[in-house]
């Protein structure tokens, strides 16, 4: 184990070079079949998911984190050292500053919405207390339904409430294990953007388990794919959408694509069609109902991009763009992935990748090959948020 804290204290020397301050930790653990090994940072403030099938660990990481757990290695949150097996540091659960979500609220039945939140600003300790209830009840979207009781409340305003009772812990560090597991289609649809617009307002980091792959692109930033205890991947999101090892995170074939962050700029209601950048990319949707200036997330499907050496003279598609081929995944199988850069007029990096699914024939009758200049008609272009 003297090993593993050496490592881990290393890693630690370096929190704080990303966006942010925020958490670093070192874990091993057995639990039962399961052996934890796991090497994590999380930057403040973001929202890292951890992805992976049942029984990878995920959970148990979190509850490790917690000190739910009691596991060996190196935990530091915003500069301070929560738990260092080596140096004998291990700070109990009530004693770190985090808070915690959970798939199911677990509220005091007797305690109204209010009550149960007075609760836990009244567990806080007052130097630390950065809300109120009022405010924690405005974040979430409460204001209404501080008089109701649990009993009274939806599954998603139950989960809206945990989350309210979560941050006025004033956590330094937000875990959040599945909290919409347990809820149906609309109410996921009711809370989902409470939790996209926290992810957004939090200085701190936020780590978020799911199994949903939908609830991954639209919420994280950063990804981090779990297996058997151990982490086998860790990027940004965009960055890991673009693997061309699919099977690792994406739910099936279908499903493979990139993701990329783009900003509203406006509307051509004559042609009926939404203006968006995603950078500095100018990209054409159908007229959609969205504001100037919103900020959301598109996704590009592999199987909605086909590809051309020549810009068409004639098409119906509203997104043609210039792109060279990265790579090409696996030419011998019947449906070839390739890896695309899309450039500008000059021929520059915009920065956006997409990923497109063409049948080997086509890989051979266009010679596709890294550096080879084509043209990507994109289909579609799914808004995720």
């Amino acid at each position: 184990m003297g090993s593993t804290a050496h490592r881990a204290g290393e890693a630690v020397a370096t929190a704080g070079t990303g966006a942010g301050p925020g958490l670093v930790a070192r874990l091993e653990l057995t639990l039962g079949t399961l052996r934890l090994d796991a090497e994590l940072t999380a930057p403040a403030p973001g929202v890292t998911a951890l992805f992976g099938p049942s029984g990878a660990g995920k959970t148990t990481l979190l509850r490790a984190l917690a000190g739910l757990e009691r596991a060996a290695g190196v935990v530091e949150v915003a500069g301070r050292r929560w738990q260092d097996t080596a140096a004998g540091v291990f700070l109990p659960t009530h004693r770190r500053p985090l808070g915690y979500v959970a798939q199911e609220a677990a509220l005091f039945a007797h305690r109204t919405v209010r009550g149960n939140l007075r609760y836990a600003l009244e567990r806080t300790p007052a130097g630390r207390r950065r809300l109120d209830v009022e405010e924690a009840a405005r974040r979430v979207g409460l204001e209404g339904l501080l008089e109701r009781r649990p009993e009274g409340l939806s599954g998603g305003e139950r989960q809206r409430v945990a989350l309210a009772r979560a941050l006025l812990r004033s956590p330094d560090l937000l875990l959040l294990d599945e909290p919409l597991a347990a809820l149906d289609a609309a109410a996921k649809a009711e809370i989902l953007p409470y939790l996209e617009r926290l992810g957004r307002e939090l200085a701190m980091p936020v780590l978020y388990v799911t199994h949903s792959r939908d609830e991954v692109l639209r919420i994280a930033d950063r990804l981090v794919l779990l297996d058997a205890g151990r982490i086998q991947a860790a990027g940004p999101l965009a960055d890991l959408a673009t693997r061309l090892d699919p099977a690792a995170w994406a739910t099936g074939d279908e499903d493979v694509g990139t993701v990329a962050e783009a900003v509203v700029v406006g509307h051509d209601d004559a042609e009926g069609l939404t203006l968006l950048e995603v950078g500095s990319l100018p990209l054409r949707l159908p007229r959609a109902d969205l504001p100037a200036g919103r900020r959301l997330r598109v996704r590009f499907l592999a199987r909605d991009i086909s590809l051309v050496l020549e810009p068409p003279r004639a098409t119906s598609i509203l997104n043609v763009l210039p792109a060279r081929v990265l790579e090409v995944r696996s030419p011998e199988t019947p449906q070839p992935l390739i890896l695309l850069e899309v450039t500008d007029g000059e021929g520059a990096a915009t920065g956006l990748k997409l990923l497109s699914r063409i049948t080997r024939h086509s890989v051979d009758r266009l010679d596709l090959a890294p550096r080879k200049r084509v043209y990507a008609q994109v289909k579609a272009v799914a808004l995720v948020r």
